[in-house]
C-alpha cells in the first residue's frame, strides 16, 4: 500500500489510526517518504485531502479505521463526489470471514459510499491489492475526477503477496473517459457562436479541474464574448478583467444574472446548471439556444435541455474550438452587459466607528493577502460575501464546499492547501458557526506547524439560515443563534497572556 501511493506521487497523508488499519501504521512508523498528518476527526481528515487536492491538482488521500473511522469520512467524500475533488479514501474492514455478520465496528463501506463517491472497492484478495490501487488513483483523476473508497479488510492487510509488482497501466475496459470532443459538434457550436447577436460563456469548476483557464483567455479575448463563473470556476480568469460579469444564481451578481437571462448563445463550459443558479428551469435563459461542454455526458441535458451537446475534456475542445473561431469585435451587447456591471456595482458601506462590515474585512483581505494567496471558505454568508467581494485571480487559489455546502469544510481544507503549497499564504475565511465544527483541527495545526490563519466573521448567529427565516419565514429566528456559549472570550482567543 505504502510502495503504491510513493509511486502514485502522493507525499502527504491525512490519518486516524485504529484497530484494524495498525498493520498500515506499523508499516508507516518506520516511513521516510510520506508524511503523516494525524487529524483529530476522521471527517476533517478526508476534507484536509480534499483541500490538498483542490490546491494542487493532485489526488489527495485520507487512510482510517473501520466501523466510525469509516462513517465518519461519508460527509467528506460526498463533498468531494458533488464538487469532482479527487481524493482516495482507504479504510479497515473486519476480517472476511465476519463480513456480514455485524462483527465489532463492522460497516457496508461499499454500499454507503455507492451513491456518493465515483467507484468504490472491498478487496476480497490480497493479490488484488495492486491492481485495485493503480485504478482507484486512475479513476480519482481521469475524467471527470472525484472520490474513490478503497475497505481493506484486516486478514488482507496482515497476509503477504507471494509476488509483488506494482502495475505500469490500467485495463478498464468499461471506463473510457471521453476527452476528444465530436469535431462535428465543435464546428457547429463555432459556427453558432458566429452567427450570435449576444453570446454569454458561462463557466464552472471544469475549468479548473481540466486546467483549461488559458484556453478559455485565449478564446474570450479572442471573441470579446462576456463571461460568467459558478463559484466552483472562480479565479480560472481574473475576476478584473474587463468582460467578467461575475457569479451567476440566487447569491449572483445583477449583471451576471441579467446577461444569462437575456442572452442568444449560453455556452456552459464545465458547468453543471445547478439549481442555485438556475432557479427555476422553465423560466432559465428563455431565449437561449443552449450549448454545453462537459467531460462527463451524464451532465449533459441533466437539469436543462441542451441543443448543441459537445462532451469532451474542457482544455481540449476549447482548443479546437478556438482553431474554428474568426476573431470578433466588441458589439452593442457587451455595452449592454458592462453598463449593468457599471451601474450595479458591489458595494461595502462601513460607517466610521460602526460594527465591521464583513463585505470590508473582505475587501482589506484582498488588499492585504497578495495575489497568489490561497481562500478557503467555510460555508455560509461569509463564503457568499468571499466569493462576491474577494477579487479571485489564479486558479485553484479558492477553495469552497460549493455542491454538498458543508459546514466544517474551512480549516481542515485550509490545512490540506498549506501542506500542498509550502510557501503560499492560505487563509481560512470562516463564520462562528462552521468554525466550530472542526475546530479540533486547530491541535492539528499547532503540532505540525502548519501556518493557516483563519480568519472568523463573528455575528453569533447562524447568518445564512437566520437571513432565509428573515426573508421567507415571518423573522421566526428558530435555533440560529449563538450568542449563549460557555464563559470565553468573543474573540476564540485564549485568555490574556499578560
Amino acid at each position: 500500500i505504502i510502495d503504491a501511493l510513493k509511486k502514485e506521487g502522493t507525499d502527504t497523508l491525512f490519518a486516524f489510526p485504529g484497530g484494524v488499519v495498525i498493520p498500515i501504521f506499523n508499516a508507516l512508523y518506520s516511513e521516510k517518504e510520506l508524511k503523516v498528518v494525524l487529524n483529530r476527526h476522521e471527517q476533517a481528515a478526508v476534507h484536509a485531502a480534499d483541500g490538498y487536492a483542490r490546491s494542487s491538482g493532485k489526488v489527495g488521500v485520507a487512510l482510517v479505521t473501520s466501523g466510525p473511522g469509516a462513517t465518519n469520512t461519508i460527509t467528506g467524500i460526498a463533498t468531494a463526489k458533488l464538487d469532482s475533488i479527487p481524493i482516495v479514501v482507504i479504510s479497515g474492514q473486519v476480517k472476511r470471514d465476519f463480513v456480514g455478520t455485524d462483527g465489532f465496528q463492522e460497516v457496508d463501506m461499499s454500499g454507503l459510499t455507492r451513491p456518493i463517491s465515483k467507484h468504490n472497492y472491498l478487496v476480497s484478495d490480497i493479490a488484488d491489492l495492486p491492481r485495485i490501487m493503480k485504478e482507484a488513483f486512475y479513476i480519482a483523476r481521469t475524467g471527470r475526477p472525484g472520490p474513490v473508497s478503497i475497505d481493506i479488510p484486516v486478514d488482507i492487510l496482515n497476509s503477504t503477496l507471494k509476488s509483488y509488482a506494482y502495475p505500469k497501466e490500467v485495463k478498464l475496459p468499461g471506463y473510457k473517459p471521453t476527452v476528444q470532443g465530436n469535431p462535428k459538434q465543435i464546428k457547429k457550436l463555432a459556427q453558432t457562436i458566429q452567427h450570435a447577436e449576444k453570446p454569454l460563456f458561462y463557466t464552472g469548476g471544469g475549468i479548473v479541474a481540466s486546467g483549461a483557464h488559458k484556453e478559455l483567455l485565449d478564446i474570450i479575448e479572442k471573441t470579446n464574448i462576456p463571461f460568467v463563473t459558478t463559484l466552483m470556476g472562480l479565479g480560472s480568469v481574473d475576476a478584473d478583467h474587463p468582460l467578467f460579469l461575475g457569479m451567476p444564481g440566487m447569491h449572483g451578481r445583477y449583471a451576471a444574472n441579467h446577461a444569462m437571462m437575456q442572452c442568444d448563445l449560453l455556452i456552459a463550459v464545465g458547468a453543471r446548471f445547478d439549481d442555485r443558479v438556475t432557479g427555476d428551469i422553465s423560466r432559465f435563459a428563455p431565449s437561449a439556444t443552449i450549448a454545453h461542454i462537459d467531460v462527463d455526458p451524464a451532465e449533459i441535458g441533466k437539469n436543462i435541455k441542451t441543443e448543441i451537446p459537445v462532451v469532451g475534456d474542457a482544455k481540449y475542445v476549447l482548443s479546437e474550438l478556438n482553431e474554428l473561431l474568426k476573431p470578433r469585435k466588441m458589439n452593442g451587447w457587451c455595452d449592454t452587459v458592462r453598463s449593468w456591471k457599471e451601474e450595479h456595482p458591489l458595494k461595502v458601506i462601513q460607517e466610521e466607528n460602526g460594527e465591521t462590515a464583513p463585505q470590508y474585512v473582505i475587501e482589506r483581505l484582498n488588499e492585504l493577502a497578495g495575489d497568489d494567496a490561497v481562500i478557503v471558505t467555510d460555508v455560509g454568508q461569509h463564503q457568499m460575501f468571499t466569493a462576491l467581494y474577494y477579487r479571485h485571480r489564479h486558479p485553484r487559489n479558492f477553495l469552497s464546499s460549493g455542491g454538498l455546502g458543508t459546514m466544517g469544510f474551512g480549516l481542515p481544507a485550509a490545512m490540506g492547501a498549506a501542506l500542498a503549497r509550502p510557501g503560499s499564504q492560505v487563509i481560512a475565511i470562516c463564520g462562528d458557526g462552521g468554525f466550530q465544527m472542526n475546530i479540533q483541527e486547530l491541535t492539528t495545526c499547532a503540532l505540525n506547524g502548519i501556518p493557516v490563519k483563519a480568519v472568523i466573521l463573528n455575528n453569533q448567529y447562524l447568518g445564512m439560515v437566520r437571513q432565509w427565516q428573515e426573508l421567507f419565514w415571518d423573522k421566526r429566528y428558530s435555533s440560529v443563534c449563538l450568542k449563549q456559549r460557555p464563559d470565553c472570550p468573543p474573540d476564540f482567543q485564549g485568555p490574556d497572556s499578560k
